[in-house]
């Protein structure tokens, strides 16, 4: 009974190593699966790597170029309102100009037949054409003291 005691416990330790060399073999596979997924990893992350360097970059240069518009829009919206001031200040000018030349125009016009039938003295009728045309004229002085 000693002997065949010896033999089934030999045999189950053959069995195990069996077992084991077995079990090994499969994880040998699979860490050299392991390795070669290692390398394409560290070969994905190096061209990910580059790729961040590429576009942080990209965005540094993307900022100076945003700053270096902002401030050249800036100056161009500025220039526009200054612009935009000054011709609103002509056209008011003019408005001015045109309004002084109709009533000058106006006192300086003849009179129809019509009219000179209903005007009671041709004397008063030149005069408020002369006075018309003074103040027309004291109206074109600018706030500088030049006749526009």
């Amino acid at each position: 009974m000693n002997h065949s005691l010896g033999i089934v416990i030999e045999s189950l330790v053959a069995v195990l190593l069996m077992l084991t060399i077995g079990y090994c073999m499969v994880l040998n596979k699979r860490l050299k699966r392991l390795k070669a997924d290692e390398h394409s990893l560290k070969a994905t992350i190096g061209e990910l790597i580059t790729a961040t360097e590429i576009a942080e970059r990209a965005i540094g240069g993307l900022k100076h170029t945003v700053r270096d518009v902002n401030e050249h829009l800036g100056s161009q919206i500025t220039a526009a309102t200054q612009m935009s001031m000054h011709l609103k200040s002509q056209l008011a000018e003019g408005d001015g100009v045109i309004r002084r030349l109709s009533k000058i125009a106006a006192a300086a016009r003849p009179a129809t037949p019509e009219e000179a039938l209903a005007a009671a003295a041709p004397k008063v009728s030149a005069a408020k054409a002369v006075a018309a045309a003074a103040q027309a004229f004291t109206e074109r002085r600018r706030t500088d003291g030049l006749a526009a």
